[in-house]
């Protein structure tokens, strides 16, 4: 095959359309940003909090697993040696800690055989979609807007995502079922319905308890699956149950992450799917045969690290945070009052005001897209991320997101200040 045959094969219009939707682009903007203006403060990466990170800690958590496996599950040398190093069971090999953990923290009665450990909540994401998306017909629902990674999830598995309405209490389950009843004049089959209750990336809303029990009754009454993400749940200042917590007829698939709340680097994730299918079996042991074909096994290793730390912190992921939860919450304290203080006189900004969480969205009148965020990192050295990324580029543009969990005071402080130049430059 000559070359020139060769580049045509390989053009972007032969390759899989997701490679040239705007949604795969979003995941890496900041990241290049963030490389080429390396001076900006940063308010718009969602990651956690670096000052508590150790490297010994990598090594008490792998030691308390070992122990745990000498001591619990009466495992010897050779077989703490094989755990670590050898393929793991394709569901994981700490299904059982992980359940013992949703009882701890969110009153969530998980059987392990239900648990799939994954590389991390994005995999999770990814097998529920391809198990659901079987033929054409079938059609994904979530929150205008929404996180990126689920739409990049969706278009990976050629699901189509159809927005239903976002208000400040979260989803709303009344335009849920509009979309369900348009959903099925046009012929569509609506899986599943994908929603984070608590303190939404990227909004940073939360549904209060009555919208969450009306949820489960729209999904029950139409027999579709909710897809509950819970990446941000532990760090607020008042707790509401969890919608797999409250659920009593196997409505709703848990999307859970260590990522926020265990270790990043570790990337382990894990989905709750105790769905019973008609023949027997679970929907997790579904998600666990495409699991094998895909990534094989989760890593062991970052399995065990993820395992000490629940074993040295009671089961609790909320003893195990006490402290990222206070910074969490000073910072968005903080952010709030230096937004108030900076911009508090305009009536032409504004901003949400949520209770925890990482995330605070401003609306300002006028167009905030990828060039006016390198405008803001050339020339104001401060970074936000552009809420149109969470729309599809089809809305949003007269907003932006920060983020409070990764800084400093100081940096808050200066980083509103900064941003605060750039919004004022830009008004009459």
């Amino acid at each position: 095959m000559d070359s020139n045959r060769l580049s045509t094969q390989l053009s972007l219009e032969t390759l899989h359309g997701s490679l040239t939707d705007p949604a795969i682009s979003s995941m890496n903007l900041l990241n290049e940003i963030v490389e080429n203006y390396p001076n900006a403060i940063s308010m718009a990466a969602g990651r956690p909090y670096e000052e508590f990170f150790d490297v010994r800690l990598i090594h008490d958590y792998l030691d308390a697993y070992c122990d745990h496996l000498r001591r619990d599950r009466k495992v010897d040398e050779a077989g703490v040696t094989r755990t670590l190093f050898q393929y793991g069971t394709t569901k994981g090999v700490i299904a059982d800690l992980v359940a013992r953990n949703l009882a701890e923290d969110e009153n969530i009665d998980a059987a392990p055989e239900s648990v799939v450990i994954t590389v991390g909540a994005q995999e999770a994401m990814f097998l529920v979609l391809r198990t659901l998306r079987a033929g054409d017909r079938d059609v994904l629902l979530a929150p205008a807007p929404t996180y990126v990674g689920l739409t990049g999830a969706a278009l990976l598995t050629d699901t189509p995502v159809w927005p239903v309405r976002s208000t400040e209490n979260g989803i709303d389950p009344d335009d849920l079922v509009l979309q369900l009843k348009y959903a099925d004049e046009q012929g569509k089959r609506v899986r599943a319905c994908y929603v984070t209750p608590n303190f939404a990336n990227p909004t940073g809303t939360s549904m209060d308890l009555p919208a969450r029990h009306r949820l489960l009754e729209v999904a029950e009454e139409h027999g579709i699956l909710l897809l509950e993400d819970n990446a941000y749940g532990l760090f607020g200042a008042d707790r509401l149950p969890s919608l797999k917590a409250l659920d009593r007829s196997a409505n709703v698939v848990y999307l859970g992450s260590f990522a926020k709340t265990g270790m990043p680097g570790a990337r382990v994730g894990y989905a709750v799917a105790d769905q019973r299918l008609p023949g027997g079996g679970l929907l997790a042991d579904q998600l666990s045969k495409l699991k094998g074909m895909l990534t094989v096994n989760t890593s062991p290793i970052a399995q065990a690290v993820i395992a000490g730390k629940l074993l040295l912190n009671d089961f609790s992921l909320t003893k195990a945070n006490s402290r990222e939860i206070a910074i969490y919450q000073r910072n968005l304290r903080l952010t709030l009052g230096e937004l108030d203080r900076r911009l508090g006189g305009r009536t032409d900004v504004s901003w949400n005001t949520p209770t925890g969480g990482f995330f605070v969205t401003v609306t300002v009148p006028f167009v905030v897209d990828d060039e006016l965020l390198a405008h803001a990192a050339r020339d104001h050295g401060v970074l936000f991320t552009p809420m149109h990324h969470f729309y599809g580029g089809k809305d949003g543009f007269n907003q932006l997101r920060l983020s409070i969990s990764l800084l400093t005071p100081e940096l808050i402080e200066e980083g509103v200040a900064r941003l605060a130049a750039l919004i004022t430059a830009r008004l009459p």
